[in-house]
């Protein structure tokens, strides 16, 4: 037999925060969603992890409308992953971004699975099957990681993982189809590298930003 949401406690939570928060803009914002249903013209694309812990809105105290969203395991961008640059190209090309930011956090699971996979000299993150999606997803980080490790960090390995995660990433997406067509046709458009602090709850500009004109 079918079950509504509602018979789920967690679910019916959420079912009634959100009536609330609803009625709660509307009554300070008349139309607001009216108005947002007419079209979109965000200035950013945040290409972030999946971790429940970082919500690019409420962290940047963003309004829906504001921020165009992927989110992955890892925060990851691969050139080959058509979801990543579907989303790349919509925001650049139709949406209308200015700027993509690729956000990385501290205590990543992703990171730090991958960093025991590299020390443990295995490109399987324990303990799923070589075969598992999520092997396949991470195995260029993994092989970052073996390069941090070799690099001998003297502070944090992981936190130099997830730092040397975003900065790959970025350099990935500064050699994407849709940014350097972008870039070639003379949009205004860059690219960013920020590292969330979960301990903190603030935002890290990494200073590796590109693009122009």
């Amino acid at each position: 037999m079918a079950a509504s949401a509602h018979s789920f406690p967690v679910l019916e939570r959420l079912l009634s925060a959100n009536a609330q928060w609803a009625s709660d803009v509307e009554q300070v914002e008349p139309g607001f969603f009216e108005r947002g249903a007419k079209g979109q013209s965000p200035k950013v694309l945040w290409i972030g992890c999946s971790d429940s812990r970082v919500p690019e809105s409420v962290v940047t105290a963003a309004k829906p409308g504001d921020i165009f969203v992927h989110r992955n395991i890892a925060n990851q961008f691969h050139l080959h992953d058509d979801s990543a640059l579907s989303v790349a190209t919509y925001a650049i090309a139709a949406v209308g971004v200015e700027h993509v930011v690729i956000v990385g956090h501290t205590h990543c699971g992703g990171a730090a699975a991958t960093h025991t996979a590299a020390l443990n000299d295995d490109l399987a993150v324990p303990p799923l099957g070589s075969d598992a999606p999520i092997n396949r997803w991470l195995a260029p980080l993994v092989k970052l990681a073996g390069e941090v490790i070799a690099s001998k960090p003297t502070a944090d390995p992981l936190k130099e993982l997830v730092y040397a995660n975003v900065k790959a990433q970025v350099a990935n997406l500064a050699q994407s189809g849709p940014v350097v067509d972008a870039w070639k046709q003379g949009k205004s458009l860059h690219i960013h590298g920020w590292v969330y602090d979960l301990a903190t709850g603030k935002l890290e500009d990494l200073g590796i930003s590109q693009g122009g004109p």
